[in-house]
């Protein structure tokens, strides 16, 4: 019984996680100054890429990766603040 009662609680509070990752959350006081800040440090990073990497696999990894990062950290400030 112990443990279904424990799976019962995690399975209650990923459903919790569930809810808030695929809801739309409207942007609070602040956050979209966050998510500019945080854009525009990886534009200059993108840039500094573009000019000092050779086109390469690599390269598209890289920018790909950027592009994720942005989106996780935007995706982080919406679910979590």
């Amino acid at each position: 019984m112990i443990v279904g009662e424990v799976a019962f609680f995690t399975k209650n509070r990923y459903n919790v996680t569930i809810e808030n990752n695929f809801s739309y959350h409207s942007p609070k006081e602040g956050q979209p100054q966050k998510y500019e800040q945080i854009r525009n440090a990886a534009k200059e990073l993108a840039y500094m890429l573009e000019e000092s990497v050779p086109y390469s696999r690599e390269k598209s990894l890289a920018m790909t990766n950027l592009e994720q990062a942005v989106f996780w950290a935007n995706a982080g400030i919406a679910r979590n603040e």
